[in-house]
């Protein structure tokens, strides 16, 4: 049984929809051990009490004001120190980065190399990535691109900053009505699909890193089998989503 630790700042949405997995028995051989956060007020907080799963706050860079870029580097260094202490406590085999505020430093990505997962709301990262892009500001800034397309992505975390070697990408076709807003709702959907398939990838050893590309090794009718454990995860995301008004039924 692997054991997974994910960083989150806000909502936690990334955070709920993995519990789902692992509650629904979609996810198989991982446990969700730990929520990390660097915002004390975090609702995600409160998504892990419901869940009964620990949290831990460790004060970071996020809110914070500093005089010098020494200074802040500092708190960024302690931040990870404290990090990788407790992740090696906890015996923590993975970590998932879901809406985390704050870039990881060389310590933490060096303890745990390849096993720190990210997801970015875009699929052009070079475009759509790096320092500043997050939230909002990416949706808008694929719209005011005339961009036809957008997605996720979920990579592994290196020293760059939405950088790192891509496992999985899904992808959202732009509507020309769309705004920042529908476009993340839309985008956000495939979110939660797609970082537990990258997950699972994980568990099951189906991925390798060679020269800063992944490999999956998908033999075994693994994607078959992952969609159909899935499809109970999907069908309550519809369901949801008609409840909230989100769809609207078709006619009988």
């Amino acid at each position: 049984m692997k054991r997974l630790a994910v960083f989150a700042s806000g909502r936690g949405s990334n955070f709920r929809a993995i519990v789902d997995h692992t509650r629904m028995g979609i996810l198989e051989n991982l446990e969700v051990t730990l929520l990390v956060t660097n915002d004390a007020n975090a609702p995600a907080i409160a998504s892990a009490r419901e869940n009964k799963i620990p949290s831990a706050y460790i004060e970071g860079v996020l809110g914070r004001k500093f005089v010098t870029k020494q200074e802040r580097e500092q708190a960024r260094n302690e931040f990870d120190e404290k990090a990788v202490a407790l992740l090696k406590q906890e015996h923590i085999d993975l970590v998932a980065l879901a809406g985390f505020m704050q870039v990881l430093g060389h310590g933490i990505i060096d303890a745990f190399r390849w096993r720190i997962m990210n997801i970015h709301p875009a699929k052009d990262l070079v475009r759509f990535g790096g320092r500043g892009m997050f939230g909002e500001r990416v949706h808008a800034a694929v719209l005011k691109s005339g961009m036809k397309e957008s997605g996720c992505t979920i990579h592994y975390v290196d020293e760059s900053i939405d950088g790192g070697p891509v496992v999985l990408q899904s992808t959202v076709l732009v509507e020309p009505t769309d705004t920042p807003e529908t476009l993340a709702e839309r985008i956000l959907i495939q979110e939660h699909r797609t970082y537990s398939k990258a997950i699972q990838l994980h568990v099951d050893e189906k991925i390798k890193v060679a020269d800063g590309k992944v490999l999956i090794d998908w033999s075994g009718g693994w994607e078959e089998k992952w969609n159909r454990r899935q499809e109970p995860f999907i069908c309550s995301q519809m369901q949801k989503q008609l409840k909230q008004g989100a769809l609207v039924k078709p006619a009988a």
